[in-house]
C-alpha cells in the first residue's frame, strides 16, 4: 500500500531559493563548459596516440619464445593467459588454482521507491506530494529500513548474515615466456562457475549462526521436515567358495565388476547418510544461500556466488620490458596498453578503441552540453519563481526561459567545442562556428523578423472596422 506525504513551500522562501541557485547554476555552466572544451582535447589526442600505435605496433609471432629483438617494441600477439597460482577464500575455506577468486553477494530487502509530484499555487506556494511504495528485491548491500518514511516498513529489513565481497587476482601469470603486470592480469576475464566444498563443520557453524539470527527476529518456527535417508541395500548376494570355484572366469569377472558397483553404491549411501540436510544453509552450484528455502526468498536471506577466472587465450597491446609488458607512450605523452580475450589482430584492435574513444566523445558532448542548458536555467530560473504568483503566466514564461536557455546552451556548447577543435583541426571547427552562427542568426533575426509579422497581423485586425448594425 503506497504511503504519501505532502509539504508546501512558501512563496518567500521559493524566491529565496532561486535567488540562491543562481550560484549553483553558474557554477555547473562553467564546469559544463570546461568539461566540453577538455573532452575535445582528450578525444583528439587520444585518436593521435592510437594512430602511432597502429603504425608502430609488430605482431608477436611466438609468445611461447622470448625474442630479444622485441625488447621495447610495441606488440601485439595471442597467447594462453594461465597460472600455477593457488588462491583461497579464507573466510570458507575454499580455493582453486585460478587466476582470480571472486565472491559477490546479494541480499533480500525491503526497498523504497518514491515519486514527487509538485503543484504551483495561486500566491505562489507550491505543494509537493511524494508517494512512497515498498518492494522486497535482491540489492547489493543491506537496506537501513530505519530510514523508510512509512511508519508500517519501518525496521522491517534485517540480514541473516553480512558477507564481505571479495576479489583475489594471482600474481603470477605467464603469456607464454612473458608474465603479464597486474593492470592486464585484471582486464582477464574469463570467469567460470567455482565448485564448493565446504567443510561440514563449517557449514554446521553457518548454520546455527543462521538459525540464531532468523529466531531472533521471526521467532522459533516449525522446523522443516528433514527427507527420509536412504535405506541401503545389497546390490548382489554373496556366493559361497565351493560354488564359486567352480564357476567360469568370464563369469568370475562379471561378479568381481557387479561388486564393485556394489561397494561404490554402499559408500555413496553411507557418505548420503553421514552428511546433514542443513534446514537454514543450501549449496546449490556455485551459489552458498543463507535462509529456509532458496526457491521462496524471505526478507534477511542471503545468498553468495563464487567465482573464478581460468586460463584463456588472451591477445595483449603493450611494449615489451624484459619478461613482461609496460604501456605504450605516445608523442603527445599518451598511454596505451590493453589486454582482449581471444585471438585480435592489432588493427581490430586500434579500430575498436578509435570506436569506444567516438562512444566516449559523444557521450561527454551532450552531458557537457546538457550541463550548460541547465547552469542557464538555473541562473534565469529566479524570474520564473518570481512569477509564480501567477501559475499560468510563470508557466508560458517559464517554457520561454527553458527555450532560450535551450538555445543559448546549445550554441554556446558548439562554439566551445568549434574553438577547441581550431586548436587541432580547423577545418571542422570553422564549420562548427558557422553552425553555431546560423543558429544564433535564426533565433536573433528570424524570431524577431517573426514577431514584427504578428505584430502587424494583430494591428491591421484590430484596425478593421466593425460591421455595420441594422
Amino acid at each position: 500500500m503506497a504511503y504519501t506525504e505532502t509539504t508546501t513551500t512558501g512563496y518567500g522562501t521559493r524566491v529565496g531559493n532561486s535567488f540562491k541557485a543562481i550560484g549553483s547554476g553558474l557554477l555547473m555552466f562553467v564546469l559544463g563548459t570546461a568539461l566540453l572544451w577538455w573532452n575535445e582535447g582528450r578525444a583528439v589526442k587520444t585518436e593521435k596516440m592510437l594512430d602511432e600505435a597502429g603504425s608502430k605496433y609488430v605482431e608477436m609471432e611466438n609468445p611461447n619464445k622470448k625474442d630479444a629483438s622485441l625488447e621495447g617494441e610495441l606488440i601485439c600477439g595471442t597467447a594462453l593467459a594461465t597460472t600455477e597460482d593457488s588462491l583461497t577464500d579464507a573466510d570458507f575455506g575454499i580455493g582453486a588454482k585460478a587466476i582470480a577468486l571472486r565472491r559477490t553477494v546479494e541480499y533480500y530487502q525491503w526497498v523504497e521507491h518514491a515519486q514527487t509530484k509538485k503543484e504551483d499555487k495561486l500566491g505562489g506556494k507550491e505543494v509537493t506530494t511524494t508517494t512512497y511504495t515498498y518492494s522486497k528485491q535482491w540489492v547489493s548491500s543491506p537496506v537501513q529500513s530505519s530510514q523508510f518514511h512509512d511508519p508500517a516498513y519501518q525496521n522491517k529489513n534485517m540480514v541473516l548474515t553480512t558477507v564481505e565481497e571479495d576479489e583475489k587476482y594471482a600474481e603470477n601469470v605467464s603469456f607464454g615466456a612473458y608474465k603479464l603486470p597486474e593492470s592486464l592480469i585484471h582486464a582477464i576475464s574469463s570467469r567460470e562457475a567455482m565448485d564448493l566444498a565446504l567443510a561440514e563443520d563449517l557449514l554446521a557453524q553457518f548454520n546455527k549462526n543462521t538459525q540464531a539470527a532468523y529466531e531472533r527476529f521471526y521467532g522459533v518456527q516449525k522446523s522443516i521436515q528433514q527427507p527420509a535417508q536412504p535405506v541401503q541395500q545389497p546390490v548382489a548376494q554373496a556366493i559361497p567358495d565351493s560354488i564359486l570355484a567352480l564357476l567360469p572366469d568370464s563369469v568370475k569377472a562379471q561378479l568381481d565388476s557387479l561388486q564393485a558397483v556394489n561397494d561404490s553404491i554402499n559408500k555413496q549411501m553411507a557418505n548420503a547418510e553421514n552428511k546433514k540436510d542443513l534446514a537454514y544453509i543450501h549449496q546449490a552450484g556455485n551459489v552458498l544461500y543463507f535462509g529456509r528455502v532458496p526457491g521462496a526468498p524471505e526478507v534477511g536471506d542471503v545468498r553468495v556466488t563464487f567465482e573464478k577466472v581460468v586460463p584463456a587465450k588472451v591477445t595483449v597491446m603493450a611494449v615489451v620490458d624484459g619478461d613482461t609488458f609496460k604501456p605504450f607512450k605516445a608523442k603527445n605523452g599518451k598511454r596505451f596498453q590493453t589486454l582482449v580475450m581471444g585471438q585480435k589482430s592489432g588493427d581490430e584492435i586500434i579500430d575498436a578503441e578509435k570506436e569506444a574513444n567516438n562512444m566516449i566523445l559523444w557521450f561527454l558532448r551532450i552531458l557537457g552540453c546538457l550541463m550548460v542548458i541547465g547552469g542557464l536555467k538555473g541562473i534565469f530560473g529566479f524570474i520564473e519563481t518570481i512569477l509564480k504568483v501567477v501559475p499560468f503566466i510563470a508557466g508560458i514564461f517559464g517554457w520561454g526561459v527553458g527555450l532560450v536557455c535551450t538555445v543559448i546552451g546549445v550554441a554556446w556548447s558548439l562554439i566551445v567545442i568549434a574553438i577547441a577543435w581550431l586548436f587541432y583541426r580547423p577545418l571542422l571547427g570553422i564549420s562548427l562556428l558557422v553552425l553555431a552562427g546560423f543558429l544564433v542568426w535564426v533565433f536573433a533575426f528570424k524570431g524577431k523578423d517573426k514577431l514584427k509579422d504578428l505584430a502587424a497581423k494583430s494591428k491591421q485586425k484590430n484596425a478593421e472596422p466593425l460591421p455595420a448594425t441594422e
